[in-house]
């Protein structure tokens, strides 16, 4: 992760051979972290739960996918552009991603005291 000011592209994609799901971090800092996210077809175990102790702000790039919450509702899909803000200790799971591309998706974690209204 160069911070020389030398100019990355995001969408150079490591190759995907096995069925793991690949993650890079692009970004640490105090406090926070950028991760990209390449998913095929990966999505969290059955009766698996994220509930993470950091906010977590999402943006899919590419692919397709779907969230859900622990709250009883059908999972909320996402396609390319559209994003979202999982507060820290809400339940969430990866319930799906496209098996037939690449799944792209920019996150940025961040400690709840960084958090600001947009």
């Amino acid at each position: 992760m160069p911070i020389n000011g030398q100019i990355e592209n995001i969408f150079p994609l490591p190759g995907t051979a096995d069925d793991t799901e690949q993650i890079t971090t692009l970004l640490r800092a105090a406090g926070m972290r950028v991760e990209r996210i390449v998913s095929h077809g990966q999505c969290s175990p059955a009766g698996f739960w994220y509930d993470q102790h950091e906010d977590e702000w999402v943006i899919l790039l590419a692919g397709a996918a779907s969230v859900a919450f622990d709250d009883g509702k059908p999972p909320q899909p996402l396609r390319a552009g559209d994003h979202l803000m999982i507060p820290a200790g809400i339940r969430h799971r990866v319930a799906w991603t496209d098996p037939d591309q690449d799944t792209v998706w920019l996150a940025l974690f961040c400690q709840p005291s960084m958090r600001t209204e947009a």
